[in-house]
């Protein structure tokens, strides 16, 4: 496996896991690499920190070391997002996954017309406009859903 900083038009930088780089070519190439926060595809790598052994001390390794007040170390950073993971798969643990079909069903939900249920899925920007813009509550998660059909 191999780690990549990716960011995308919008300025929203995020980790990704990529089997190789041609993986993380291919799949971007076919438009399958989203951003998690705006689900932009416009996609490329992003800086990224060397990963440097530390002295065991703490200070003054590693990225971040030189940030300065007020910064987040690289470090801190990681830890944060691994948090917002366990989370995000904490909410997900008791929702059922619609896939393409998010949109229908959380129209027909709120309309009374399925069982009500927390429901995730995929919807377009626009589909998902048109929802918020029709006061169907829906938010987006913040990183992207492992699809369990695509499992060895």
């Amino acid at each position: 496996m191999i780690v990549f900083d990716l960011s995308c038009g919008g300025g929203h930088v995020f980790e990704a896991w990529f089997g190789s780089q041609a993986d993380y070519d291919g799949q971007r190439d076919r438009g399958l690499v989203s951003c998690p926060v705006c689900g932009a595809r416009e996609i490329g790598k992003a800086p990224m920190a060397p990963r440097i052994a530390g002295t065991g001390t703490g200070a003054g390794t590693g990225a971040g070391a030189e940030a300065g007040a007020g910064a987040v170390a690289t470090g801190d950073a990681k830890a944060m997002m691994r948090a917002m993971m366990a989370a995000q798969a904490k909410m997900l643990s008791g929702s059922e996954d619609v896939g393409m079909r998010f949109a229908a069903e959380a129209r027909a939900i709120h309309a009374g017309e399925a069982e009500q249920r927390v429901i995730h899925g995929r919807a377009s920007v626009v589909e998902a406009k048109a929802l918020v813009a029709d006061g169907v509550p829906v938010a987006p998660l913040p990183f992207p859903v492992r699809d369990a059909s695509r499992d060895n």
